[in-house]
C-alpha cells in the first residue's frame, strides 16, 4: 500500500491497543491520527477528512452507538469500523445494522484487519469518485444551459474556450441575473481542474463577521462560537475553483486577506498560527463597478489588478433580444419536464410582450416568469393571460422609455395601444362587440387593430350572464 493511501482516525481509550492500531496502520502506508475520548474523536473529525474511523464500542465519556449516530449525521457517507471485544459482539451487530461498515473482534488478526481497512478505503474512495462524477455531469448539464446565438454570447462562449485552461484569475461583470455563476461553472468544468471542486461563495449574502471564517476557516476558541475547528472554503475548493460572487461587497479587511492569497497562495484560520498552502483559481463576479469603488476608496486597487488579469463581460438581456425566443422555448422544456407535465409551447400574442420587454432582472427574471406560466397552466398553449402584468403592462400604464432597449416611439405607442385594448377586453370578458361599444368605434375597426397588433383572442367570459341569471 503506497504513501498517501488514506486517512485513518482511532478512537480508542486503551493506549496499548490505539498504539498497536497506529503502528500497523502506519507500515502500511496510512495516515493515522488518534483519540482516546469521543469528544477528541469528534474534534478530530470537525477538522479533517478521514477515509475509515476505528470506533470502540466502549468509551469513557459515551457510548460508541451514540458517536456513530453522530458520525453519520456529520458525514453520511463516512466509514466506521467498530472495535469490539468479547460479548459485546451482539451490539457490534447492531451497531452494523445502524450504519457501520464492520466490526473488529479484540483480539484481533492483523491481516484481517488490514483486508477490512483496505476494502473500507477503497469503497469510500470510489464512493468519493462516483460523488465527483455525478458532480461534474450535473455540472456538465447546467453549462449547457448557457443558450445564446446572439454575437455577444458568441463571444463569451469564446473567451469561455479561451480562459479555461490557464490558471488564471477571472472577474465576471455584469449586472444581477446575467449568468456569472453559469459561466463561472462552464469556465471551471472546461479546464485541468474540472474532478476537484467548484465551491461558490455568495459575499453578499454572507454576513460580514462570518465571511472571513467561512473562507478561511477557524481554530477552536477562535471567538465565543468557535467550539470546534472548522476547515474553510479554500481549503475545500483546494486544487479546484472558488468563485467569490458579489466581490465588491467585501470589507476592506477581507479584501487585504483575499489579496494574500492571491498572491502567495497561503492563508490561516482565524485564530491559528499556522500557514495553509493552498492551490485554488479565483473567479470573481461583480455587479458592481468595482473602478468606481477604487476610486471612492471603497475597493483595494491593488486587489482589483489582481482580479482584473482576465474580464468577461455578460451583456443584460435587452441587448440580446434575439436569445429570448431561445431561453424561452429552454426554460418551457425545463419546466414541464420538471412539473411532469406535456410539453408547453408559448403563443405569438404571449411571445411578442416577452420579446420587447426590458428585462431588469435578465435571464433569472426571465426563467421565473416562464416557471410561473408553466405552473399555473392547465393548456399546451400558454397565453398572454399567464404572464405577469407588470410584463404586459396591463392596467393601461403607459411604458417607461428606455434607451438602451432601441425601442422606437411607433413601436412604444403600439404596445400602449395593445395594453389598452386587452385591458378593456377583459373587462369585457373578451366580448369584442361590447369592447368596440365601450371605445365607440366600429366592431371591424377594433378586429383589424386585434389582427394588426397580435392580441390573442381568449374565449368569452359568461361571468355576466351567470349573475344575472342567478
Amino acid at each position: 500500500m503506497p504513501l498517501g493511501a488514506g486517512k485513518i482516525l482511532i478512537i480508542d481509550d486503551e493506549l496499548a491497543i490505539r498504539e498497536s492500531l497506529e503502528t500497523l496502520l502506519q507500515l502500511e502506508g496510512y495516515e493515522v491520527a488518534v483519540a482516546a475520548t469521543a469528544a477528541e474523536g469528534m474534534a478530530q473529525m470537525g477538522e479533517h477528512s478521514f477515509e475509515v474511523v476505528l470506533l470502540d464500542l466502549a468509551l469513557p465519556d459515551r457510548n460508541g452507538m451514540e458517536i456513530l449516530a453522530e458520525i453519520h449525521a456529520m458525514n453520511p457517507g463516512q466509514a466506521v469500523i467498530m472495535i469490539t471485544a468479547y460479548g459485546t459482539v451482539e451490539n457490534a451487530v447492531l451497531a452494523m445494522q445502524s450504519g457501520a461498515t464492520n466490526f473488529i473482534q479484540k483480539p484481533w488478526d492483523n491481516e484481517k484487519l488490514l483486508a477490512d481497512v483496505r476494502s473500507a478505503v477503497a469503497r469510500q474512495k470510489a464512493e468519493e469518485e462516483n460523488i465527483q462524477l455525478k458532480r461534474a455531469l450535473k455540472q456538465r448539464y447546467s453549462f449547457e444551459n448557457i443558450v445564446g446565438k446572439s454575437e455577444a454570447m458568441l463571444k463569451i462562449f469564446d473567451l469561455v474556450a479561451q480562459v479555461s485552461p490557464s490558471r488564471s484569475t477571472v472577474l465576471l461583470q455584469g449586472e444581477s441575473g446575467t449568468g456569472k455563476e453559469l459561466i463561472a461553472k462552464a469556465i471551471h468544468l472546461n479546464s485541468p481542474r474540472r474532478d476537484r471542486p467548484f465551491v461558490p461563495v455568495n459575499s453578499g449574502s454572507t454576513p460580514p463577521d462570518l465571511l472571513e471564517s467561512t473562507l478561511f476557516g477557524h481554530v477552536k476558541g477562535a471567538f465565543t462560537s468557535a467550539i470546534a475547528s472548522k476547515k474553510g472554503l479554500f481549503e475545500v475548493a483546494d486544487r479546484g475553483t472558488l468563485f467569490l460572487d458579489e466581490i465588491g461587497t467585501m470589507s476592506m479587511d477581507t479584501q487585504s486577506k483575499i489579496l494574500r492569497v492571491l498572491q502567495d497562495r497561503k492563508f490561516m484560520h482565524l485564530g491559528g498560527v499556522q500557514e495553509i498552502q493552498v492551490d485554488v483559481r479565483i473567479i470573481a463576479a461583480t455587479n458592481v463597478d468595482l473602478r468606481q469603488m477604487v476610486r471612492e476608496g471603497r475597493f483595494r486597487e491593488d486587489l482589483f489588478y489582481r482580479l482584473n488579469v482576465i474580464t468577461l463581460d455578460l451583456p443584460p438581456l435587452r441587448q440580446r433580444r434575439e436569445d429570448i425566443p431561445l431561453l424561452i422555448e429552454h426554460f418551457l422544456k425545463k419546466y414541464s419536464e420538471e412539473n411532469n407535465l406535456p410539453a408547453r409551447q408559448i403563443s405569438p400574442g404571449a411571445l411578442r410582450p416577452l420579446v420587447g420587454y426590458s428585462w431588469p432582472g435578465n435571464v433569472r427574471e426571465l426563467e421565473n416568469a416562464i416557471e410561473r406560466a408553466v405552473v399555473l397552466s392547465s393548456d399546451p398553449m400558454i397565453g398572454i393571460e399567464l404572464l405577469p402584468d407588470h410584463i404586459v403592462g396591463r392596467g393601461n400604464a403607459v411604458p417607461h422609455l428606455d434607451p438602451t432597449t432601441g425601442a422606437t416611439l411607433f413601436g412604444i405607442m403600439e404596445d400602449c395601444e395593445r395594453r389598452i385594448i386587452i385591458d378593456m377586453l377583459e373587462k369585457c370578458g373578451w366580448n369584442q362587440t361590447e369592447a368596440a361599444e365601450r371605445f365607440r368605434v366600429p366592431l371591424s375597426t377594433l378586429n383589424q387593430k386585434i389582427k394588426r397588433l397580435n392580441i390573442e383572442i381568449r374565449k368569452k367570459n359568461n361571468h355576466r350572464e351567470d349573475r344575472a341569471v342567478g
